[in-house]
């Protein structure tokens, strides 16, 4: 075999390669998003929450803090079945704890886990106040509880920011098969929500 032929050979490995992985990462992406999952609130079933957002929040994003009680440590439960991709820091932590609430906040999304519940959808869950109970690559069920709530990250209180991603693009979230009601962020407003998030009874 002459050094010419290696060559070429080679450049075809090469192509071969490319075009297996561009089959494999970018034409999932070229599929057309699922239906909408049965989402439920990431919150324990019956509990009755204030969704809000404000100016430079972004759109759809929700901020749940409760009707009563402190929210510090509240279980945050998985909307919907799906599979872990996300579980750990984003940004820095910052040291605002239940018995620091005022010390300084970090940056990013803190102690975190984003899901995907196939159909490319996929909620995403920040400001743990601990890191999170699931890791990457765990199933979980609607109802399963993957952390508390906290105020790690870029968070002035204690509370869960949320968000429903459809083929990676930030939707209105819908619960109980409802619109939540927070859409654009130009102005400070909210909405109520009980949730229904109530895990079936074992057989």
């Amino acid at each position: 075999m002459t050094a010419r032929t290696a060559r070429i050979l080679a450049g075809i490995a090469v192509a071969v390669v490319l075009l297996v992985v561009a089959a494999v990462v970018v034409v999932p992406r070229l599929r057309p998003p699922g239906p909408r999952p049965a989402f439920q609130l990431p919150v324990a079933c019956g509990e009755t929450w204030i969704l809000g957002t404000y100016p430079g929040h972004d759109d759809y994003d929700i901020d749940f803090f409760p009707t009563s009680g402190s929210a510090w440590g509240r279980p945050v439960l998985a909307s919907y079945a799906g599979t872990v991709t996300e579980a750990g820091v984003n940004g820095t932590l910052g040291s605002r704890t239940p018995q620091n609430p005022e010390g300084p906040h970090g940056t990013g999304a803190g102690y975190w886990v984003e899901i995907d519940h196939g159909g490319r959808w996929e909620t995403q869950y920040l400001h743990l106040l601990e890191p999170p109970s699931v890791k990457a690559g765990d199933r979980v069920e609607q109802g399963h509880q993957i952390g508390r709530i906290g105020s790690t990250g870029k968070s002035g209180a204690p509370h869960l920011h949320y968000e429903q991603r459809r083929a990676g693009e930030k939707v209105e979230s819908h619960f109980d098969g409802v619109p939540a009601g927070i859409t654009t962020d130009d102005r400070e407003y909210e909405v109520r929500h009980t949730s229904r998030n109530c895990r079936a009874a074992p057989d």
